[in-house]
């Protein structure tokens, strides 16, 4: 039988615990329980975020920030519904619902300080999206104004899109589509990030 508290000490990956993905401000101030219909499920997905897409941004830019992690069913349909910045559940980009039975995918809102300290002074978020285009199997990434924050997403069968609500606004890549950028350009955009997994942890 689950009880929040061993939920919560799950560990996902390497660095990071169920615990981390739990906090919601919308859960704390208006008393919607956040707690998994099916945790083994909420747990494998999230799992396969942790380790494929968080474990070596982590390892490569230091801290990384969770904003906004798991919701429940319940939760996030109350925060759509009550117009919290949350997606209709049953929308099928809805990344935060990490255990329905039909829909394997699991997302978090993150922030990276390394890179977020350089795009107050200026630098375009493109970059890093990038770099995590070249380097992880993600499925989507969203991109928002404040502090660079994006949604990154897996699934098993990636889709690999890339929008942002920074400009210039829109979609940057659909599924399906190549880069409209050269590689090389790509590349240069980021030749001065830290080498992939280049951070020896413990």
């Amino acid at each position: 039988m689950w009880s929040l508290e061993t939920l919560g000490r799950v560990r996902l990956s390497k660095h990071f615990y169920m615990r981390d993905f739990l906090m919601s401000e919308i859960s704390a101030f208006h008393g919607v329980p956040n707690i998994p219909d099916t945790p083994d499920l909420a747990i494998r997905h999230g799992s396969d975020l942790c380790q494929e897409l968080l474990d070596p941004l982590e390892e490569t830019f230091g801290r990384v920030a969770v904003r906004s992690g798991y919701r429940s069913a319940a939760l996030n349909t109350y925060g759509n519904e009550n117009r919290l910045n949350c997606a209709r559940s049953d929308n099928p980009i809805e990344c935060h619902i990490w255990d329905w039975p039909d829909r394997p995918i699991a997302g978090a809102s993150i922030v990276i300080p390394w890179f977020a300290d350089q795009y107050a002074q200026g630098r375009d978020w493109r970059d890093l999206a990038w770099w995590v285009h070249d380097h992880l199997p993600y499925s989507e990434m969203w991109f928002f104004p404040k502090l660079a924050a994006f949604n990154l997403v897996w699934r098993p069968a990636p889709l690999r899109t890339i929008s942002s609500y920074i400009a210039p606004r829109g979609t940057l890549l659909r599924a399906g589509y190549d880069p409209s950028e050269d590689p090389s350009a790509r590349q240069a955009r980021y030749a001065d990030f830290p080498p992939l997994r280049g951070i020896a942890k413990p």
